[in-house]
């Protein structure tokens, strides 16, 4: 069984943005273009963090150089 998403993060990656759930731990579940509908009902209500430069998401987003990282909105989503 797949845990439930509880970050969503839109960032840039190679020129577009995209969204990218990741569960409690984050670890990846998910990306999808964030330009989709999905993105404004998964967020409606809620104000992001910007950057997500911090240890907790070296892992997570070593594909990501620090402009996209520092660029990041982050999502805490309601599980």
């Amino acid at each position: 069984m797949q845990a439930p998403a509880k970050y969503l993060l839109i960032i840039e990656q190679s020129g577009a943005m995209v969204a990218r759930l990741f569960d409690a731990e984050r670890r990846h579940l998910l990306d999808f273009d964030a330009s989709s509908e999905e993105v404004a009902v998964m967020t409606a209500g809620l104000q992001p963090a910007v950057g997500a430069l911090g240890g907790e998401w070296g892992l997570a987003l070593s594909g990501h150089n620090e402009q996209e990282r520092a660029a990041a909105q982050v999502y805490a989503l309601d599980v």
